[in-house]
């Protein structure tokens, strides 16, 4: 295989995912991007976030129900997607070993990595549901005011 050419544009792309952990789509990369590059294109984008997840420097995560997100952090780890604002956060705790060894034990390939997603709710949305629901909870012992028009 030809050596891969240098792009300032792939860079940029790059070290754009290395300094976050909100898991981008490429819309939100493409917009951080062109304040550096006023003229790339969201194709150009597309195809290097393509090519750097092909060549295994970031990861590219594919979940039901949402956009493909990118991750600069190819080092093993597991995700969450909240179901309610759609944010993909990092979850380090997991032993996904396990999971693997036990999928490994039933299977006569060969398994070489893993992956879990969990779903739920996140934090900050179920704080808000919790929120809203002790603030309505609130208003249905209220006494109701009655208001008389003054003639």
């Amino acid at each position: 295989m030809a050596a891969l050419k240098y792009s300032r544009q792939r860079e940029a792309i790059y070290n754009n995912l290395q300094h976050r952990k909100d898991h981008p789509t490429a819309d939100m990369i493409f917009v951080d991007i062109r304040k550096e590059f006023p003229n790339i294109s969201l194709g150009t984008v597309y195809r290097n976030l393509s090519l750097l997840s092909d060549l295994g420097k970031i990861q590219k995560l594919t979940a039901d129900g949402i956009a493909d997100r990118f991750d600069g952090n190819i080092l093993p780890h597991d995700h969450f997607i909240c179901r309610e604002c759609g944010a993909m956060m990092d979850m380090d705790f997991v032993d996904t070993e396990r999971f693997k060894e036990e999928a490994a034990s039933r299977f006569d390939g060969t398994i070489e990595r893993c992956s879990v997603i969990f779903y739920g709710i996140c934090p900050e949305c179920k704080r808000k549901a919790e929120a809203e629901r002790a603030q309505s909870g609130a208003n249905r012992f209220a006494k109701p005011v009655k208001i008389t028009p003054t003639v």
